[in-house]
């Protein structure tokens, strides 16, 4: 049987929690049958791949190639260079929510540089339906559609629109993205977050200037019926369940970031509001299309999103730097 492989390639790979590194692996050159070879243009890092670092992930095998926001450039074919979007959700196709048109919550899903080694590297192979045409964006640009197409699933979940009130809590980079759709959808959009320093990049950056820390006064005057849609983007227990207070009645509750803990909350008060809570998990190729459109358009303001663009070569003396600073930090790209 033919060799597949020849090249070398450098990798960043997780080894161990704490230790990040390169490491040269073979760069296939002949696709799986269903797949299609990428040259790999621009990765994203993060919150994930900063809890891969720091050993809090709870479904990983180290050594982990880390990487899943990725853009990168067809190897052969009819489209070679052509600029594509990675969607780095692999799921089964056969199980029930596959068959019902979700494949973001596959009942088996793996995600690249998760639960399977990712593209922080210079080529990978990725089957063919999980390849999407990002035409008009620049590769940093088409690496950030996948974390922004997380926040715009939710939204969509959500079905916020015009006229709604809407606060999202945790002010980092998911956070960010749900609060861009939601105010591209129409709604009038609230921030919290602990840090003083994120709201201020938010309110500098992207002109949300309705922000709020906990402890703030916040459901009073005009704002003292509460928000039609609270979204949590925090990761934290505590305040999902302080969340649930700021629900209008007849709101929601649309869970974009996953504890690990149990969540609680007053019967009397979820059912005299007749509230919701939407679990929002990853993305669909809508969402993937919003995102790509908004950024054509210059709907999302992209230059703002993007902190920094690295080398490859340079990530293991800097990983532990951006883990330890991300108040400053919004989104972070490598190039290999």
């Amino acid at each position: 049987m033919k060799d597949q492989v020849q090249n070398g390639m450098a990798c960043g790979v997780c080894v161990k929690p704490g230790t990040f590194e390169l490491e040269t692996r073979p760069r296939p050159e002949v696709a799986p049958e269903g797949h299609r070879l990428v040259d790999i243009a621009a990765i994203g890092i993060c919150g994930t791949d900063y809890h891969i670092f720091e050993g809090k992930h709870p479904f990983l095998n180290y050594p982990r190639v880390i990487g899943h926001e990725l853009s990168g450039h067809l190897v052969d074919g009819p489209d070679a260079g052509q600029l594509v979007v990675v969607n780095p959700y692999l799921s089964c196709g056969k199980c029930r929510a596959c068959r019902r048109g979700k494949p973001n919550c596959c009942s088996d899903i793996a995600v690249l540089g998760v639960h399977t080694d990712g593209g922080m590297c210079a080529r990978i192979a990725v089957p063919q339906g999980n390849l999407y045409p990002a035409e008009g964006l620049t590769p940093v640009e088409a690496a950030m559609v996948e974390f922004l197409a997380i926040g715009a699933h939710a939204v969509a979940r959500s079905g916020c629109g015009a006229g709604d009130r809407v606060m999202v809590t945790g002010a980092g980079p998911i956070g960010l993205g749900t609060a861009l759709f939601a105010r591209i959808a129409g709604a009038e959009v609230h921030l919290m977050d602990l840090s003083a320093k994120r709201l201020t990049a938010a309110a500098e950056l992207f002109d949300f200037t309705a922000v709020h820390q906990p402890g703030d006064e916040i459901l009073s005057g005009d704002l003292a019926e509460g928000f039609d849609v609270v979204f949590d983007a925090t990761g934290n227990a505590g305040a999902i369940e302080a969340g649930f207070a700021l629900v209008a009645h007849g709101g929601v509750t649309v869970l974009v970031s996953v504890v690990k803990e149990n969540i609680t909350f007053a019967d009397s008060e979820f059912h005299k509001r007749e509230s919701q809570i939407i679990g929002s998990r990853n993305a669909l190729r809508g969402d993937f299309d919003r995102v790509i459109e908004a950024i054509r358009s210059g709907a999302v303001p992209t230059q703002q999103i993007a902190s920094a663009v690295l080398p490859l070569s340079e990530l293991p003396s800097q990983f532990a730097n951006l883990a330890g600073d991300r108040d400053h930090v919004i989104k972070v790209l490598v190039t290999p």
